[in-house]
């Protein structure tokens, strides 16, 4: 099936862009059944291959784990597919320029058309305000429901001190949602050093980022490529 072996690829971008490295995970909601998802096995990203996905139901119980063992945080998807029916990609990650602002209060805004997404801010998914003394992973459905609720209908959200999730209505979308959080953050860090920032409005993020969607195919292809070989 062509959209799983998309979901591989899109592991392989993810890390080789170091937006997930050990750990991290992208999970595909199934093209015929909304009820189902896929996600690798517990197993590095970059060494995903085809028969290392597991199919889900929305209560992140394996449907055809075959022995395999499951990544602890599946209950991010899980949750969010349940609660966002339009979405059909989860990626899961650390990213290292995004985890800072999870930690800071300093919000996460716009500052190149190439983020867009991102608008005048993300929500911060705090742990602590749904069960204090975790280990901060999201290994149940509470802690997940919660997540999904802190997500709401935005693009991505911020974990405090963990990472970040971002939903997309495709795997380009999410893959580039991802990349560019990554780049945004680094970037924002950067300018912040020299001065006062100019982030996009409203009306900027939400036109920069209807043309984006537009375009999702050229970054796609590319990646894809690189990530072949």
């Amino acid at each position: 099936m062509e959209e799983l072996q998309d979901l591989v690829a899109a592991y392989r971008i993810l890390a080789a862009h170091g937006v997930i490295d050990a750990y991290g995970h992208v999970s595909l909601r199934s093209p015929r059944n909304p009820e189902r998802y896929y996600l690798a096995r517990s197993v590095a990203p970059e060494l995903v291959k085809e028969e290392d996905l597991i199919q889900y139901d929305l209560d992140s119980n394996p449907v055809d784990a075959d022995g395999r063992e499951s990544v602890l945080e599946r209950f991010i998807h899980g949750e969010i597919y349940r609660a966002r029916p339009e979405v059909m990609c989860v990626v899961h990650n650390h990213s290292p320029s995004v985890v800072p602002f999870s930690v800071t209060g300093v919000p996460m805004r716009a500052l190149f058309h190439m983020a867009a997404f991102i608008g005048e801010g993300l929500p911060n998914f705090e742990i602590r305000d749904v069960r204090k003394g975790t280990d901060l992973l999201i290994k149940d459905p509470v802690l997940g429901k919660a997540l999904a609720a802190t997500l709401a209908g935005k693009p991505a959200a911020l974990m405090r001190g963990h990472g970040s999730v971002a939903v997309g209505m495709s795997i380009k979308q999410v893959v580039y949602r991802a990349i560019y959080a990554e780049v945004n953050a680094r970037l924002q860090a950067e300018a912040s050093r020299m001065g006062e920032i100019t982030f996009l409005n409203e009306q900027e993020a939400a036109r920069a980022a209807a043309t984006n969607d537009g375009v999702l195919d050229r970054p796609w292809e590319l990646w894809k490529a690189r990530a072949k070989k």
